[in-house]
């Protein structure tokens, strides 16, 4: 006798179940890497914001660290939470999975004791040997047989039943008893960075009432930094002009001349947009590219030539591709400036404590450039540019997606 219909439909659905456990898996796997990477990007902006924080004034510096701090957090809280609803779903599954079990035991339970109480009934006065010599025919013989052995058979089948069964529920309670220890380690890792992000946002608020205090003071070193802005653009500007002019050989273009060598050279460049390296190993975008409200001052737009990347103190920083250095300078504001060219693209490097290359040097990518500067208020941050021709670009778009 085969198995039971109804054992069959339950074998049925725990393997839709396990299914869609595989399923829930691979999702947890990427959940569980993103998780890993918000918490490394946490370690570090809370040793970012600890250089920061060494400064007793609040300086926009660590308030930027402090928002970056929220984003990851919020993030993390986000994995967290999608990992949890995959696991509240195992555990329904699971509970399904355990109750049908345990309904299908108990079915099979009492199938088999029907089954023993009406051999037992059956055999009251009965003699399997009278049975089946009291056959007329051969053939009713062999049928009575054949009885006797299914009899036999479905009676084992259900003793196997009920033990696979039983060992099947011993192993689903097992895994819903382990999920739920992981629900609960989920909910207490949520309750626990819920309260990181409020006691950020408390700092958060506390550095922006510091901050707005001294607005006349903000407006100042807002008007240095727009002031050092424009000498780093007419530096870079003048210097494109004068590759312009050196290549074109009298001709009128607003674009650099390439040789075979500096073409081959672009092209790798270019090829490599949205995966060069960052020029820094640690640290975040503190200023995106483009026209930004200020994130104190009220009404006041804030003009990026780059990107910012706030950082550790000390950082090297490093060439992003292969190029040769057009130029090292010194700008008010800016500190110490590397350019680095690459055919008709350049990448510029600016507030450099140090500088470790010289003009016409020949650099390889992830070559040092030199080191990054911290200035009065803690905060180490490069100003990170690149430029195709005599055109600003978005930096965001060539480094890869950290």
């Amino acid at each position: 006798m085969s198995a039971s219909k109804p054992f069959k439909v339950l074998l049925l659905f725990i393997m839709l179940i396990l299914v869609a456990d595989v399923s829930a898996q691979k999702s947890k796997v990427a959940l569980e890497k993103e998780k890993k990477v918000n918490l490394k990007k946490i370690l570090e902006a809370e040793k970012i914001l600890s250089e920061t924080a060494q400064e007793r004034k609040a300086s926009l510096g660590q308030l930027r660290a402090i928002n970056r701090q929220i984003q990851v957090r919020a993030s993390l809280i986000k994995s967290i939470t999608a990992e949890l609803g995959l696991i509240n779903g195992e555990i329904s599954d699971l509970s399904i999975v355990v109750n049908a079990l345990q309904n299908d035991l108990v079915n099979l339970k009492k199938e088999y004791a029907l089954m023993i109480y009406g051999a037992y009934k059956a055999n009251r006065g009965f003699n399997k040997l009278t049975f089946l010599f009291s056959s007329q025919t051969f053939n009713q013989l062999f049928l009575r047989l054949k009885y006797l052995e299914q009899y036999s058979n479905a009676r084992q089948t259900q003793v196997e039943q009920i033990e696979k069964v039983a060992e099947m529920l011993g192993q689903q309670k097992v895994d819903l008893e382990l999920k739920m220890i992981e629900q609960n380690n989920l909910l207490t890792s949520k309750v626990k960075e819920n309260k990181n992000l409020l006691a950020l946002k408390s700092k958060q608020s506390e550095v922006v009432t510091q901050l707005s205090n001294r607005e006349k003071e903000l407006k100042r070193e807002l008007n240095k930094r727009k002031d050092a802005v424009f000498k780093l653009d007419r530096l870079i500007a003048d210097l494109v002009k004068k590759e312009i002019e050196k290549t074109s050989k009298g001709k009128s273009t607003d674009k650099i001349t390439l040789t075979v060598e500096t073409a081959k050279l672009s092209s790798s460049f270019e090829g490599n947009k949205n995966k060069l390296p960052w020029p820094v190993k640690s640290g975040f975008i503190s200023g995106r590219f483009g026209k930004h409200p200020h994130p104190v001052l009220k009404n006041i737009q804030v003009e990026n030539q780059g990107i910012n990347i706030q950082t550790k103190k000390n950082e090297a920083v490093q060439s992003i591709f292969d190029g040769m250095v057009a130029t090292v300078a010194f700008v008010p504001g800016m500190n110490s400036v590397v350019i680095v060219q690459h055919g008709d693209y350049y990448t510029l490097y600016a507030r450099l404590k140090s500088v470790d290359v010289k003009k016409g040097q020949l650099l390889k990518a992830n070559e040092k450039v030199g080191e990054v500067y911290t200035d009065k208020d803690g905060v180490s941050e490069l100003q990170f540019q690149v430029w195709k021709n005599n055109v600003k670009l978005n930096p965001e778009r060539w480094i890869f997606n950290k």
